[in-house]
């Protein structure tokens, strides 16, 4: 596939006479025209100290489509004067690997190295990516792999042992503007937009430089006079649809903005963030089971009525489907960010396991066990037991954990909302029970 930032030099095989799309026009020719990730190739930044010293490693470039990953490899390659062989994890296996680790070494033997970029290089299996390992440590060839997903769950330790990790960001609005700027002189004429048009254009490509420049060339071809404005654009061009895969990277990303969102009570940020799940093609049914998570987790006693209003929503939604449905998860949303936050059960509960993984087998007291035969009460099974409705404050103060167990403090509620309520009660029992036993 063309990358908009690839060298704009002709390549032998091309006709020049065949019609070259805009984004392959405006290929950069050197790494100091690429467009955006300054914290890349920044004289400070890694690419640019690895070529201002003369040591380019093996790398991951990390991003979203369409902001570069497959011209800087190239530009990298030209940098450096290596042979640039591309490939796709999609497209390639075993058989073409070899191929391809056969000829670079070759090319080594006659002192010419090379740079082998491996597009969508997480799609290949752990066997797959152990293979390249031998030729990157005896320097046959000098791997750069893109990838849209996380490397740190993608891609094998070993691999990334051997590679340094460049994260590339979605281009901004000005870098968009630059690239608009870019294809207007390359065009001769200007694009027949109003100021707010060219705004809804750049916010239409979603960050993503090869895209806007395919919107560029629509609109060019376009035979209209004046200039349109907004509403005319948009009548023309559907808006790019939003990068969300629902079971990668932005799948995880956004569910913690959410989720972060409602913990920071931000009822706005969070409905932005569940809009743009729902956007992106969520599962509604999802989104009410982690929202109900959330009210457990973040909520908790601090307003019991969460899980409640959570649960109803849910069933709301099972009920009237889409969209009306979405409408109570967005209800539970607002809800959720507004509540009182408590995280005290979320930490007793683990303090509580942590404690029972600890103390192993440790038999109850047994004044607290039943003794339903003549053996077990012979055992002392129930011997000294205090009923609590019998004792002052119907509170006995009993002891309940193992008998060689420090008792443990598990459960702290906060200053807020009903859990308040719940601290006075906790704070009422430790006295009564130290009272108990002086």
């Amino acid at each position: 596939m063309a990358d908009l930032f690839d060298s704009s030099t002709d390549r032998p095989d091309r006709g020049h006479d065949a019609p070259r799309p805009l984004a392959d026009r405006l290929r950069p020719q050197s790494l100091s025209e690429v467009i955006g990730q300054e914290q890349v190739l920044g004289t400070e930044a890694p690419l640019g100290t690895m070529l201002a010293a003369g040591s380019l490693g093996s790398l991951i470039l990390w991003g979203p489509p369409g902001v570069g990953k497959t011209t800087i490899a190239r530009l990298l390659a030209d940098e450096t004067d290596l042979h640039f062989v591309q490939i796709s994890a999609i497209f390639s296996g075993v058989p073409e690997l070899r191929k391809v680790f056969e000829a670079a070494k070759h090319r080594r033997a006659n002192g010419q190295g090379t740079l082998l970029f491996v597009d969508e290089i997480h799609r290949f299996n752990k066997a797959q990516q152990d293979g390249f390992l031998p030729y990157m440590e005896d320097g046959t060839i000098l791997l750069v792999g893109a990838t849209t997903e996380n490397p740190s769950f993608e891609l094998n330790a070993a691999v990334l042992s051997r590679s340094q990790v460049l994260v590339l960001t979605r281009l901004s609005l000005s870098d968009l503007e630059r690239l608009v700027q870019r294809a207007e002189q390359e065009l001769g004429k200007a694009l027949p937009l109003t100021g707010e048009a060219r705004e809804a254009l750049l916010e239409m490509a979603d960050g993503d430089g090869r895209a806007l420049l395919n919107l560029v060339e629509q609109v060019t071809a376009w035979k209209i006079e004046g200039k349109l404005d907004v509403e005319g654009l948009s009548s023309r061009l559907m808006k790019r649809a939003a990068v969300y895969d629902k079971s990668g990277d932005e799948h995880y990303n956004l569910i913690s903005a959410l989720h972060k969102s409602i913990r920071g009570s931000d009822p706005d940020a969070a409905l932005y963030w569940f809009a743009r799940m729902l956007n992106g093609g969520e599962d509604p049914r999802f989104l009410a089971r982690r929202l109900t998570r959330m009210a457990v987790e973040d909520i908790g006693l601090g307003d019991p009525q969460a899980q409640r209003v959570c649960l109803d929503a849910w069933e709301t939604y099972e009920r009237l489907g889409s969209p009306e449905g979405e409408l109570a998860l967005s209800q539970a949303v607002i809800y959720l960010a507004l509540a009182p936050k408590s995280n005290a059960n979320y930490v007793a509960f683990k303090a509580a396991m942590q404690a029972a993984k600890k103390t192993g087998s440790a038999p109850p007291p047994k004044h607290i066990l039943n003794a339903p035969t003549q053996l077990m009460e012979d055992q002392g099974y129930g011997e000294g037991y205090a009923y609590d409705h019998n004792a002052p404050d119907g509170f006995s103060g009993q002891n309940y954990f193992p008998d060689d167990m420090k008792r443990g403090v598990y459960y702290v509620p906060v200053e807020r909302g009903f859990e308040r309520e719940l601290k006075k009660r906790t704070d009422y029992f430790a006295k009564l029970r130290a009272k108990r036993r002086t």
